[in-house]
């Protein structure tokens, strides 16, 4: 019998998440019911919102269970089927997370089209990290020809899909980042206008320089000083989209900075969080249109992908140092 190995939350991190927080457990693989198909999971994505998942306290998804499986999104090929809506040998996308075989229900499963893009991109720029940057800056964001757009973690895997996607409407872009190297991906391969690096650059003069005009847009993917930052800058009609906070995620104490209302006021400014799953209903159009620019060349990705499924643990802690130039993937097995 093939036996399934999953990495589960054996206990919840206080501040900074550390190896010991996982644990690495098998079981024999069942069959699937009636409407459930069995996966063997071929890529997982590690992102940072699961550090939220992993605290006890209230988030905007339910938190991990201690001893639970650490979820996420996977690409896998269906090895076995007891469902109409998929054959052995698809390939299929969802959140079954950290194992390398699981019984999912069908209804769950969005069928890839492996011929469209690499089946990697399923968790990349055509999932939910491209539909992440569609829906914050386009549907919130709506940046316009000519106006400045800042993004921060802008070398991360959402950051470099809203700069290109700024590109792409008209607007100038400004990205923030904590590495030369990917500061220079961003200017030589994705056409970025300008960059700063957090890390190295004196932050207020950098983005004074980078942002003459002031800030338009301000795409916010890691909150504290470089935001508070950039928030001193925005203009008259601005608006912030709130996708991530990752500079918080593994502070002991809770974060104290400036308070933004007066800002947003003065400027009649909008600051919105937002989920992707608040836009189900629009994301077959959104991942049509980013997989048309896919296409045109228009999008390009960037991924960093670990092989083997127990470094699954290193490559998420990897997040919290800038390790990753765009999407963090692990490949855990080959296509059959």
């Amino acid at each position: 019998m093939s036996m399934n190995r999953k990495i589960i939350l054996d206990s919840r991190p206080q501040g900074m998440p550390e190896p010991r927080n996982f644990a690495f457990q098998e079981e024999p693989a069942t069959a699937p019911a009636a409407g459930e198909v069995l996966v063997k999971t071929l890529y997982v994505s590690v992102d940072p919102y699961m550090r939220g998942r992993m605290n006890a306290g209230k988030s905007y998804a339910k938190p991990y269970e201690v001893g639970g499986v650490m979820g996420g999104g996977a690409v896998g090929q269906v090895v076995e089927s007891a469902a109409d809506s998929f054959s052995k040998g698809d390939i299929v996308s969802g959140g079954w997370g950290w194992q390398t075989l699981a019984v999912v229900g069908a209804a769950s499963l969005r069928p890839i089209d492996r011929e469209l893009a690499p089946i990697s991109t399923a968790l990349g720029v055509l999932g939910m990290t491209g539909l992440t940057a569609y829906f914050g800056l386009l549907a919130i964001g709506d940046p316009q020809p000519g106006e400045t757009v800042v993004v921060s973690g802008a070398g991360g895997a959402v950051g470099m899909i809203v700069a290109q996607l700024a590109k792409i409407k008209g607007a100038r872009v400004v990205g923030i980042s904590g590495s030369e190297l990917k500061n220079s991906y961003l200017k030589q391969e994705l056409g970025v206008d300008a960059v700063v690096n957090y890390k190295t650059d004196e932050l207020e003069e950098a983005l004074e320089a980078a942002c003459p005009d002031g800030v338009d847009v301000y795409f916010d993917n890691v909150g504290g000083e470089i935001s508070d930052a950039v928030l001193r800058r925005i203009n008259k009609n601005a608006r912030i989209p709130i996708c991530g906070q990752i500079s918080l995620y593994n502070l002991k104490q809770s974060d104290q900075g400036p308070r933004v209302q007066s800002i947003l006021l003065t400027n009649t400014a909008l600051m919105k969080g937002f989920l992707v799953g608040d836009y189900a209903k629009d994301s077959p159009q959104a991942l049509k249109e980013l997989a048309g620019w896919l296409q045109e060349g228009k999008l390009k990705h960037a991924e960093n992908i670990i092989e083997g499924f127990e470094r699954i643990p290193e490559a998420f802690l990897g997040l919290f140092s800038g390790d990753n130039l765009g999407k963090q993937l692990v490949k855990v097995a080959e296509v059959e």
